[in-house]
């Protein structure tokens, strides 16, 4: 199918991770993690950084500030309320950023006004007015928010919306504040907003979704559909209650299906996974296995009709590439897992059977995977291999530094204990230190790193790829964080390299 993508609209991507993801209950992010995941988020290409509330205390006042002045290429955004006080503390928050952006926002709805402001719909024109005047003053980037605005009268949206267009303001965000609205509806309050801001050409409409219903992504579809052309998101889909919507799922969906949304985004697809996986790890909220996109299961086939579709064509039962997102396509073998999926596994691992000996590997894998659910790498090679073929492993005896400088003790072919010491990312520091503790030439292609929930607590979950003198080898493991399930990743992948036995001097 051909399109023109290079005529088409640009759509702004507004990241709120470090705002709204933070105010998902059980997350609070110091200021030098807002500083990495700010860097990241640049890094992905996103165009609008909302870096916090600057009012909610001094501590994030300093974390705002210090985002706002280390990010150079995303402007930087910081909330307000339309309250003085709120409006001074964000623009003094954003004055060392190149691009400031300020966000000022009043509830709308009914509710709201009632319930929660305990002011008529004339006193919340006057105050939203009054907000908006002070930022313009203090910003020339301002963007207003008509708070629960799909609960809101759509009399009353317009005359918000409208006043917003009068004054200048750049972004109108129309926010489905508790994920109440149907794609369908949303769309229409997008098209009510549009029309509220006609008056002003340049103005963009933003859409913010929450994800109560579970439709938050739906819903920011439909409103780009309807003509937003700003999407505000979260990586990993943090937030309030059930969360926002998903920057990755956004950006996938529109990638995917081009000829339903015609927008362009600048964000780098091939960095989502990576993206996503620091964020779990530094808000503590684990990624769901079977999550859209960057989950660890979004592009695992267990199956064996899925796995046999897959091995010819990766599109037969995926949307996406998997490199596309930073991620790969992973044969899991299981009591599901059919012979042309053991048979290619065994083959990417260079292990050569005869017809005979391939029946009865699988025979005995198809035993074992009916009494454990989840067999090891080294556990299936070892049914895979004759006796006569095994070659005699390293043993992974333990692994420490989760947090710094990693070591690693193994057991060497001859049952000799050998340790290493690596620096540098998880996956990289685990690679140097089994690299000094075997003194075989090792080099980390790719890691994969996610998290799951299981009955007995958090776990990481990992893939890594690998050169090994020479040899092209992967593995995979799961244990309670990533540098442990790194280390036993790479270990049990040792024994399919001919390179296992090398002498290693004591």
């Amino acid at each position: 199918m051909e399109t023109n993508e290079r005529h088409w609209p640009a759509l702004t991507i507004f990241d709120t991770t470090l705002r709204d993801g933070e105010q998902t209950p059980g997350v609070s992010l110091s200021a030098p993690q807002k500083l990495e995941i700010a860097a990241a988020l640049q890094e992905l290409g996103v165009d609008v950084i909302e870096a916090g509330f600057p009012a909610a205390s001094s501590g994030e006042a300093d974390a705002v500030a210090a985002v706002a002045a280390a990010v150079t290429r995303a402007a930087v955004c910081a909330l307000a309320r339309c309250h003085e006080p709120d409006i001074l503390a964000a623009a003094d928050a954003l004055r060392h950023a190149a691009r400031p952006r300020l966000h000022v926002f009043i509830a709308t709805s009914p509710l709201h006004m009632r319930h929660k402001l305990r002011l008529s719909p004339t006193q919340v024109l006057q105050r939203a007015r009054q907000g908006m005047r002070l930022a313009l003053d203090l910003c020339r980037d301002v963007q207003f928010s008509a708070e629960d605005a799909t609960r809101t009268e759509p009399a009353f949206l317009h005359d918000v919306v409208a006043l917003a267009a009068e004054l200048g303001v750049a972004t109108i965000n129309i926010p489905d504040t508790v994920g109440y609205a149907t794609p369908a509806e949303y769309a229409e309050v997008i098209a009510i907003a549009r029309h509220a801001a006609a008056i002003r050409p340049k103005a963009v409409i933003s859409a913010h979704c929450h994800d109560d219903l579970g439709l938050a992504a739906a819903n920011t579809l439909a409103g780009i559909a309807a003509g937003a052309r700003q999407a505000e998101c979260t990586i990993n889909g943090l937030g309030e209650r059930a969360g926002n919507a998903a920057l990755e799922e956004i950006v996938m969906a529109l990638r995917t299906r081009p000829e339903r949304h015609a927008v362009t985004t600048g964000i780098n697809t091939r960095r989502l996974c990576e993206t996503s996986a620091l964020v779990a790890r530094l808000t503590g909220m684990v990624v769901p296995a079977n999550k859209a996109v960057v989950g660890a299961n979004a592009f695992a086939h267990q199956s064996g009709i899925h796995q046999h579709g897959v091995i010819g064509n990766a599109s037969t039962y995926e949307v996406m590439r998997a490199e596309d997102v930073g991620a790969s396509t992973r044969i899991v073998l299981g009591k599901h897992s059919g012979r042309h999926a053991f048979e290619a596994w065994l083959k990417q691992r260079g292990v050569e059977l005869a017809e005979s000996e391939r029946q009865a590997a699988f025979a005995a894998f198809k035993r074992l995977a009916d009494t454990e659910p989840h067999p090891t790498e080294r556990r299936i090679l070892e049914l895979a291999r004759p006796a006569r073929m095994q070659p005699a492993g390293w043993k992974l005896l333990a692994v420490a530094g989760e947090d710094g400088p990693v070591t690693v003790r193994l057991a060497d072919p001859d049952g000799r204990v050998r340790q290493g010491r690596g620096r540098g990312t998880p996956a990289e520091a685990v690679a140097r230190a089994v690299a000094e503790a075997t003194g075989l030439r090792l080099r980390l292609a790719a890691c994969r790193a996610g998290f799951e929930s299981r009955g007995d607590g958090n776990v990481a979950t990992v893939t890594v790829e690998f050169d090994c003198e020479g040899a092209a080898l992967r593995g995979q493991a799961i244990a309670a964080c990533e540098v442990e399930a790194v280390a036993h990743a790479l270990v049990d992948a040792l024994p399919a390299a001919r390179a296992a036995r090398v002498e290693v001097s004591p």
